[in-house]
């Protein structure tokens, strides 16, 4: 779990859906004030915090050898990305939602992952999804159930990468290092 709270002067690859969404947007205004160090709004709830909490035990669940908490720094595209899991060829990242509800998993989560591909070289991954009762969100000690974990493989979509997020993080990179709006 990377505690820096800090998310300006870097795209991160949780980032990846403001970078190839609409840019002309309050929320898009919004995360660039942040990316220049102008708002600095950290939002947690218990959802969230659970999350995080949880997302170790959940990677140690798997009972498979892997490095936690990598940071990658690619300063030409000011780009930090961070490894929930890795092993030596694949990407483990971890997301929890609630049991009750299923899951279905967001595009920006699957783009998330591409760029974590992209940054580490790796090209094989894998989204650990785990579902939480409403019990886990009030206490994060709660014994990790393999019945509530799934995976869901991905493979490095290299034409994406190249043809949709690397020219818009290319134009966003060169803004910020300008200290300049994207228009």
């Amino acid at each position: 779990m990377i505690a820096d709270k800090d998310r300006s002067g870097y795209f991160g690859a949780s980032d990846t859906d403001k970078i190839v969404g609409n840019w002309k947007t309050k929320t898009f205004e919004k995360w660039w004030m942040q990316k220049i160090g102008i708002n600095r709004d950290h939002f947690d709830n218990k959802y969230t915090l659970a999350g995080t909490h949880y997302e170790r035990r959940i990677l140690e669940s798997l009972d498979v050898p892997m490095e936690f908490d990598r940071q990658i720094i690619l300063e030409d595209l000011r780009l930090r990305v961070n490894l929930d899991g890795n092993t030596e060829d694949t990407i483990y990242e971890c997301k929890t939602y609630k049991w009750e509800k299923g899951f279905n998993i967001p595009r920006k989560y699957i783009q998330q992952v591409q760029v974590q591909m992209f940054a580490s070289g790796l090209r094989k991954a894998q989204i650990i999804i785990y579902g939480l009762t409403e019990g886990d969100y009030d206490n994060y000690f709660h014994e990790i159930d393999p019945e509530r974990r799934g995976a869901i493989v991905l493979t490095y979509d290299e034409t994406w990468i190249n043809e949709v997020y690397l020219p818009k993080l290319k134009c966003l990179a060169e803004c910020l290092n300008e200290g300049r709006y994207p228009i």
